[in-house]
This record gives structure tokens, sequence and C-alpha cells, in this order.
């Protein structure tokens, strides 16, 4: 994953109005957290297939193909962490859950 510390609406090519996200000010200075994947699938047993880690705190939770869907559920329990990138290697995009867009990175 790159650092870098703006993001924008990925353009929709095929979207005769293009789509908004009210949350691009929500990320925030965070430490990384030194778990090697999904927090609450670690705890319980269970398994992930991706992860996505919180823009605003670094939680690191499993994606929405994911049985437990716990990145989803981390941005619709905590309010203003509507955000979440891919931790995936060689990934650089992220996922607004509330506005329902895609991200990348700004510049």
């Amino acid at each position: 994953m790159s650092e870098h510390h703006g993001w924008q609406v990925a353009p929709d090519r095929g979207a005769a109005v293009q789509a908004e996200c009210a949350h691009l000010d929500e990320p925030g200075e965070f430490t990384p957290r030194a778990v090697r994947g999904c927090e609450e699938c670690l705890r319980a047993g269970g398994r992930w297939v991706h992860l996505r880690e919180c823009l605003v705190c670094g939680h690191l939770g499993c994606c929405d193909s994911s049985p437990g869907k716990h990145a989803h559920a981390h941005a619709h329990t905590l309010p203003g962490h509507d955000l979440a990138r891919s931790a995936e290697r060689g990934e650089d995009w992220a996922w607004c859950y509330a506005d329902e867009v895609f991200l990348r990175p700004a510049g």
C-alpha cells in the first residue's frame, strides 16, 4: 500500500452524473496496527477473503466477500468511520461505505 494523504472519487466513465463523496475529510493520522488479519476474525477463529483498513482509526477488517463482513460492520457501527482502503498488496483504492463510491489517491 502506498502512503498518501488524500482521496478523490474515482471517475465512472459510464455514468451521466458523477458520484460525490461527502466523507473525504474523515481520514486522519493513525499508527498502523500490528495485526496481520481481520481483528474480529482472528479473535473468533474466523476466515476472511480480503482485508480493508479504516482510514480514520486503522481498524483492519474483512471485506464484504468474507463471511464476517467486519469492515462493513465497523463503518456502519462507528459514526465518522465511512472510508476504508484496500489492505491488499498492489491495490491502491478505497471505498466509502456511506456514499457507496470507489476512491482513488488524489493527485
